[in-house]
């Protein structure tokens, strides 16, 4: 396991460096922002980098002047909508930035034979789908790293529970309950009372767990898929969306010894699930101030742009550039 915490760099002009074509999914959401602001910054700085973009519904972004709409992740039409759009712009490198996505386009990579760098013709930077697939479920992402001896909160699923208090008894506190399957800090729930979730609405799409009431981390994580090793920037949430839960609305990015055992874990639990490329991890600190995993994103995440690291890796090892 080897880890690497860059110090904070700008992006500098290198030169033009090798012309090569991204398309990007989902760039009306979070992530697919960021790479915008991020790619159209390195055009401004000189790169030959050109790129394009799909979304479900139409996007007025200046950062993507050239677009194409696809269906949704969960039509039949998808996979054919995006071979359409793949066949249009001929890139030389697709990344994927919507979770729902993530376990379609994997088994396409595979079948494709496109899921490593060196596969020529149009390359997917993408996890396997098994680890795609599991990544996307909150309830298997917490079997396979307890399973792997990762730290995470004690968690469960509704029906384990009668009632409320049976679920509050059991967590000694609040709990959270969140979709299995879902993106963007959806759904979400943080419940310490009766008045907080009717426990008669839950199901078995959701997971239960504990709540670590530290501080929360957004480890930005790249793992090459040639070598294994990673590349982590380590931002810290420093305000939330709801308040106690959801995302961030504001980061900084930590390093040194202080956040030294947040690296280690996000290493641990993106090697545990073999996950590869850009990835997007959630991290919690529990009572006892142990980082705890609360669940991880296969690809770009919205803080990317914070952690310009992983987007270099990518574009290097992927396309030379």
């Amino acid at each position: 396991m080897s880890a690497h915490q860059p110090e904070h760099q700008q992006v500098e002009a290198e030169g033009p460096g090798r012309s090569a074509r991204l398309l990007i999914t989902g760039i009306g959401g979070p992530a697919g922002k960021a790479l915008g602001q991020q790619l159209a910054a390195r055009a401004a700085a000189g790169s030959a980098l050109t790129w394009a973009g799909v979304d479900i519904q139409s996007v007025d972004d200046p950062n993507y002047p050239d677009s194409e709409l696809v269906a949704r992740a969960d039509d039949l039409a998808y996979l054919p909508s995006m071979h359409a759009a793949s066949e249009r712009f001929r890139p030389d490198l697709v990344i994927p930035t919507v979770a729902d996505e993530l376990p379609q386009l994997a088994v396409l990579a595979e079948a494709l034979g496109a899921r490593t760098p060196s596969a020529g013709g149009t390359a997917m930077i993408i996890s396997s789908a098994g680890a795609s697939a599991t990544a996307a479920d909150k309830l298997l992402t917490m079997w396979q790293l307890e399973r792997a001896g990762v730290a995470i909160p004690r968690f469960a699923v509704p029906s384990d529970f009668a009632d409320l208090d049976a679920a509050l008894a059991w967590g000694a506190g609040p709990v959270v309950v969140k979709p299995r399957v879902s993106r963007g800090g959806r759904g979400v729930v943080l419940v310490e009372t009766a008045d907080d979730l009717d426990w008669g609405t839950t199901s078995a799409a959701q997971i239960v767990q504990t709540f670590a009431g530290g501080t929360e981390y957004s480890p930005q994580v790249y793992r090459s898929p040639v070598t294994g090793e990673c590349t982590v920037v380590v931002l810290q949430k420093t305000e939330l969306k709801e308040g106690r839960v959801g995302n961030a609305v504001s980061t900084v990015r930590v390093e040194g010894v202080e956040v030294r055992d947040v690296v280690e874990t996000a290493i641990a639990a993106v090697e545990a699930l073999d996950l590869i490329g850009p990835l997007d991890l959630d991290i919690r600190r529990d009572d006892s101030g142990t980082p705890v995993v609360l669940e991880i994103n296969s690809r770009f995440g919205a803080n990317s742009a914070s952690a310009p690291e992983l987007l270099s890796a990518v574009l290097l090892e992927w396309l030379g550039s």
